[in-house]
């Protein structure tokens, strides 16, 4: 049995595994970056060691220094993780160099698997029908515009190497092509290093179906059933659930047997995942490609099988058989993950950064997670935070159960999904089991928008927070010392206080009175109400007009964050005074902004260049995805305020364009 294990990763997986480790008296070895020197995943190991800079590339893609430190450490074994190294043929064979086993497929089955072109062979051969199109070594823009035509239009065109959406563009028009093109290439040679295509028919209402399959190096071979991943937003997946719904006894057959098919038509040893898409309307599961290690979704098939995955993992890669038989390995029940990201879900999916004020996770949920209060969201990973997992023996109690384990789940100070998850596990298209890859659009046609039935409250609320300390012995003592207050109580009046409560770029002005006891009156431009506020640490209790709720709250500075319910809120608070001396104006109709915080991939134009409405003038790079930021106007460039390689924040002016009169 393998006694010591380094872990070549981070965040909730690199805790994750740490558990299981735990579990089965392994000793833990961590790993670290710079940026990630007091991140959850460092304390969960036994011991840790730093790698390198911030940056992915100087640390965690680092193959010498993750062996260096697997030396110093004695470690035994070093499990990959996801993403960072976890297919890399040269990482698996560099462990085995050292004498170190490495927690994953033989680097043979890494490199069979590791390119959708190489792998689209392999599984024609093995009777497994992969998505009609074009996997050639002719890799000219010629080539590949020609077998597009052949094909037809809608096509996929996407890397070769990698996964997790990078890489990939629709086509829709033989004009979209050679943009698309040029973007796949280069998202694809940041994220993978290997800036090979290949074209797809586009299948445009799939359901995208996954088999998860286990091999040992004893040549057994077996399934742990399927996953059904088809909510997803830029190619990335958001809700995966085992078992797929609403699939035919016969396709599921075929997904299974395909999938076991290929394991053995690689002498596959080690956990993977083979994806398929299902055409909606079709019997017919395509192949798509293999992850050759344990996926992020991995939890739901532990929840229905009752096995714990990285231990399987861990066991095969000691030389052990595989924990069960086929004939053992049953699915019980119905098991939904939810990916919780730092991103603006109404800005099109846009992560964010910055730091985690509050952090809270739900009872009857299982959480897995990378952060915790004070940890910082950086641009130089992915933006997942936490997966929250809901288990029950039928799926109509599973999304329910989901959906309230979200509502509970408070993470303030970073935007994140959690609203817009909530909302689309409740959405009838998915609580039928309905889903394609088209979920997003079908379910929020016009983009998906936060609920703000309660936004009158949330002021109030934010106001309040933002005034009264977290716990005052008696809550109308507080109001009596704050700044710009009139304490009138004595002679018969109201303590009164003007604030503003901003949210984006929404100003309210608010008027509060506190009435006497735990009764305040609130006037906005909507006229006034009176409401019941009793502070109890960082939950605020709120009763109105019948109902008594109770919304968390998180509090730095001028900013506020309030959870009611579903609704999520981020507001500035601040005096009437206070607001008037921060008023600022906005940039013109001609400045390129950042979209996002992200890093300058490249500049396009330079001061005097003239450029017209819709032309590309720089390209943004951020969580290894490229935007392509585009004129308003037609004009001349006035000004160009940053550089190629330069890190911006959003909302950063990057190119001034002087707009023709």
């Amino acid at each position: 049995m393998i006694r010591s294990l380094l872990i070549a990763n981070r965040g909730e997986i690199a805790v994750r595994i740490a558990r299981t480790c735990r579990r089965l008296g392994i000793r833990s070895i961590a790993v670290y970056s710079d940026a990630d020197r007091e991140a959850p995943h460092v304390k969960a190991a036994d011991e840790a060691y730093w790698i390198g800079p911030s940056p992915a590339r100087d640390s965690y893609l680092r193959i010498d220094a993750i062996i260096a430190a697997a030396q110093r450490a004695g470690a035994d074994a070093i499990h990959p993780g996801y993403g960072f190294l976890s297919e890399n043929q040269k990482f698996a064979q560099a462990c085995a160099d050292a004498g170190i086993v490495f927690v994953g497929p033989s680097a043979e089955c890494i490199a069979a698997m590791g390119q959708k072109i190489g792998s689209k062979i392999i599984a024609a051969q093995a009777s497994v029908p992969s998505v009609p199109g074009y996997i050639g070594e002719d890799q000219s823009d010629e080539r590949l515009i020609a077998e597009a035509e052949r094909v037809g239009f809608p096509i996929m065109v996407k890397a070769s190497a990698g996964g997790g959406g990078r890489g990939m563009r629709r086509v829709f028009s033989p004009d979209e092509l050679k943009p698309a093109l040029d973007m796949a290439r280069r998202e694809a040679e940041a994220a993978f290093g290997d800036p090979a295509l290949l074209i797809e028919r586009l299948v445009l209402r799939p359901r995208h179906l996954e088999v998860q399959i286990a091999g040992d190096k004893h040549g057994n071979i077996v399934h742990l059933y399927e996953r059904d991943c088809s909510v997803q937003r830029n190619n990335q997946k958001v809700l995966e659930e085992a078992p797929a719904p609403n699939l035919p006894g016969h396709v599921r057959s075929k997904l299974l047997n395909r999938a076991v098919a290929l394991g053995h038509a690689i002498g596959y040893d080690s956990l993977g995942t083979v994806e398929f898409i299902l055409e909606e309307g079709s019997d017919e599961p395509w192949f798509l490609e293999m992850n050759t290690r344990l996926q992020v979704e991995h939890p739901v098939t532990e929840a229905i099988t009752g096995y714990d995955l990285v231990e399987w993992q861990i066991r095969i890669a000691a030389g052990e058989n595989l924990p069960a038989r086929q004939s053992e390995i049953e699915a019980r029940g119905h098991a939904i993950e939810a990916r919780v990201n730092a991103e603006r879900a109404d800005q099109d999916f846009r992560s964010d950064v910055g730091p985690i004020i509050t952090y809270r996770e739900p009872a009857g949920l299982r959480i897995d997670s990378g952060v915790k209060a004070g940890s910082e969201v950086t641009l130089f990973y992915d933006s997942l935070l936490a997966k929250a997992i809901a288990y029950a023996p039928t799926r109509e109690e599973c999304c329910a159960r989901l959906a309230g384990g979200l509502r509970e789940f408070v993470i303030a100070g970073v935007a994140n999904t959690i609203p817009f998850l909530t909302a689309a596990v409740e959405h009838p298209i998915f609580y039928g089991g309905r889903a394609t890859t088209r979920f997003i659009e079908d379910a929020f046609p016009g983009g998906w928008a936060p609920r703000s039935e309660n936004a009158r409250l949330a002021r109030a609320a934010a106001a309040f927070a933002a005034l009264v300390p977290e716990r005052a012995p008696q809550p109308q003592s507080a109001w009596l010392g704050l700044a710009g207050f009139r304490a009138l109580r004595p002679s018969g009046g109201l303590a009164t206080c003007r604030v503003t409560v901003k949210a984006d770029k929404t100003e309210t002005g608010l008027t509060i009175g506190a009435c006497g006891g735990d009764v305040y009156r609130v006037a906005d431009d909507h006229g006034a109400f009176d409401v019941t506020l009793r502070r109890d640490g960082d939950v605020l209790e709120i009763a109105f007009d019948g109902r008594a709720l109770r919304a968390p709250l998180s509090t730095q500075g001028h900013l506020v964050h309030v959870a009611l319910g579903e609704e999520r809120y981020a507001f500035e608070v601040k005096t009437e005074i206070e607001a008037n001396k921060a008023k600022s104006g906005g940039s013109g109709s001609g400045a390129i902004l950042s979209q996002m915080p992200g890093i300058v991939a490249e500049i396009k134009v330079a001061p005097g260049d003239r450029v017209e409405a819709g032309q590309v003038v720089a390209v943004l790079e951020s969580m290894k995805l490229f935007i392509s930021l585009a004129a308003e106007v037609t004009g001349t460039v006035k000004d160009v305020g940053c550089s190629a390689g330069q890190t911006v924040q959003a909302g950063a002016r990057l190119v001034l364009i002087e707009a023709d009169a």
